[in-house]
């Protein structure tokens, strides 16, 4: 494979680049967070919480003000049994999720340092973030949601490079090798990429702009941030918007939060209404006290933000890969409700069905000990 070998080609490219380019067209002017200061403390359950509704509960008699809700999930029944129940509807969007879409769309599929496409993480598979065509049915996608529902907020998911965290043994490829991320990487660099196939030109990118390619891989997840929140904003000016993102520290995995997965918090906290960590503690094998410890040290970073977002954990109520207990569902609630959060949100509302005691905990966490301003 070579570079800008032909007049044609060079065109190509740079159109295609400039795809990239137009993610960050829209100022980050707007970065400042809303208007927050009447709302209450963000009582939520994530997943499809229709599925309570089924079972014969209600939004409001569960102390839920608020819903986080998966976008295939939303339809208007729920919608309007939300609004009649005084839940605020914010919505989960699969951003760089590319399952189903890059079986068919074999152009969008992430290439590793080999060449090859990098197979599934596990359950997730990821997608280049560069191609064009999965640009515009994201935007699309973001688009119809906000035209067809007043929702309260989006919240951006799936927000890093092809890779899984969500395990104690986190999978972690080298990607995105495709020829248009390399040439796009080298237009926005001005570092002239010898000739040669991918794995060469992969192993040169490495071995000697390896800073450079990590900063604009992470420049990169920023610009669909950036684009995300303009659409928001132009369609929905009043709905915040919010990013579910890996929780590991900035070390971790020989720090592979920025190096791998392209994620700088300290960029999210300077875009985002509000930051979601996802702390799930039994799925990373920590103590329940790590949630609080992260919330913490989260809350030295949005100290020093211009942005100041909010702070809305999600916390782990489901079996996975072992029994989280009532008690350690309550723990970890409470944890996450500490300050600096102003927001708690479990993961998932079938947790709660599976095991009734925790409805009862959650309830009696709702209604007494976490309260408008936090714990109690």
């Amino acid at each position: 494979m070579k570079i800008l070998t032909t007049a044609n080609s060079k065109l190509q490219c740079a159109l295609i680049f400039l795809v990239i380019l137009a993610l960050t067209a829209c100022s980050d002017a707007d970065t400042s967070a809303h208007e927050t200061d009447a709302l209450p403390f963000i009582k939520g359950v994530y997943g499809n919480p229709g599925t309570l509704l089924e079972a014969g509960y209600e939004f409001d008699t569960l102390g839920l003000n608020a819903i986080f809700v998966r976008s295939i999930s939303l339809e208007d029944t729920l919608y309007a049994a939300a609004r009649a129940q005084n839940a605020r509807v914010f919505v989960e969007f699969p951003t760089l999720l590319g399952r189903n879409y890059v079986e068919d769309h074999p152009e969008a599929w992430p290439i590793d340092e080999t060449g090859e496409q990098s197979p599934p993480a596990d359950w997730f598979m990821g997608v280049c973030p560069t191609d064009p065509g999965f640009i515009e049915h994201r935007r699309d996608q973001l688009r119809e949601i906000l035209q067809t529902y007043n929702v309260d907020g989006i919240f951006l998911d799936y927000v890093h490079w092809h890779a899984q965290f969500e395990t104690t043994d986190p999978i972690l490829p080298e990607t995105c090798f495709c020829d248009r991320c390399i040439t796009a990487f080298s237009e926005h660099t001005g570092i002239d990429i010898p000739d040669g196939d991918t794995p060469g030109q992969a192993g040169w990118i490495m071995d000697n702009a390896d800073p450079e390619w990590r900063d604009w891989r992470n420049y990169v997840l920023n610009s669909w941030v950036t684009d995300m929140k303009s659409i928001v904003r132009d369609m929905r000016p009043d709905a915040l918007v919010g990013i579910f993102y890996c929780s590991w520290f900035p070390d971790e995995h020989d720090s592979a939060l920025y190096r791998t997965l392209g994620i700088d918090v300290e960029a999210f906290a300077e875009k985002a209404d509000v930051l979601a960590p996802m702390l799930f503690h039994k799925m990373k094998d920590r103590p329940a006290e790590w949630v609080s410890d992260y919330t913490s040290w989260l809350g030295n970073i949005i100290a020093a933000a211009e942005n100041d977002p909010l702070v809305w954990p999600i916390v782990q109520a489901h079996d996975n890969p072992d029994v989280v207990t009532p008690e350690e569902f309550r723990q970890v609630m409470l944890e996450g409700s500490r300050p600096p959060t102003s927001g708690i949100m479990m993961f998932s509302d079938q947790a709660l069905l599976d095991n009734p005691d925790k409805i009862e905990v959650m309830k009696k966490l709702y209604f007494e000990e976490i309260g408008e301003q936090g714990q109690r």
